[in-house]
């Protein structure tokens, strides 16, 4: 059975939708960039084979998901988070694919927040919108995907949310094998966000509802943020 890290790809290949634009664009446009929870790497690597001649760092906790992303040549990979990573002096940090909600304390956004704010002059992230309670639709949403010659299933179990938080099993079933990954996702409410970006020292440079940049509003489906040092 394959692991997490190896499916990872297969389940989100690199398409140019519109998210991946608008982040490839960001780094694009950067000297120096920092991809907090980089996963294997592919926004890097993307932008390095679209001609980025600057530093490129990807930080991420999990050794497999790096053991993938060490494939790419050129850019440097870091284990851990912003609670240990010193590297500083980038132009852009970012966090991608909805990574923030991985962070299920105020303690560890702080964390993640401050870390940032000594690394980089400019962080970009997202997160799901919680008044639009998208984990409501999961358990009827399932798609397919191509891997080592086999079609596998990919469906959800969701249990109640219970405070701001939702259990969430991702259910892979192929032929001759299955996988069945719990996990934790945060949908944190737009008020308590703002504060805690407050109080890690930053403050919002813009604020968007989607990936054209539409402003947000209460039935946005994403809640981009732009953030910069708060300076005195």
């Amino acid at each position: 059975m394959p692991d997490a890290a190896e499916l990872y790809n297969a389940m989100n290949p690199w398409t140019g939708r519109s998210d991946d634009r608008f982040y490839l664009d960001l780094v694009l446009a950067a000297d120096s960039v920092l991809d907090v929870g980089c996963g294997t790497g592919t926004l890097l690597s993307q932008a390095r084979a679209k001609g980025h001649r600057g530093r490129l760092v990807g930080v991420d906790p999990d050794p497999d998901m790096l053991a993938q992303a060490k494939v790419h040549d050129g850019i440097e990979w870091l284990p851990g988070d912003m609670s240990t990573v010193s590297e500083t002096g980038f132009e852009l940090a970012v966090m991608t694919g909805h990574a923030f909600q991985c962070l299920l304390t105020d303690e560890d956004v702080l964390a993640t927040l401050r870390g940032v704010r000594r690394a980089a002059g400019r962080f970009v992230f997202e997160t799901r919108n919680a008044l639009v309670r998208e984990w409501e639709r999961w358990p009827d949403m399932s798609y397919e995907f191509e891997y080592e010659g086999q079609t596998a299933k990919v469906f959800y179990e969701v249990r109640p949310i219970v405070g701001d938080v939702v259990d969430v099993v991702e259910n892979i079933v192929a032929d001759d094998w299955r996988r069945a990954d719990a996990g934790q996702l945060r949908f944190l409410a737009t008020e308590r966000l703002d504060e805690l970006i407050a109080e890690a020292g930053l403050e919002i440079e813009a604020r968007y509802g989607g990936w054209q940049r539409q402003p947000f509003a209460p039935d946005s489906p994403e809640l981009i943020s732009v953030l910069r040092p708060v300076t005195m």
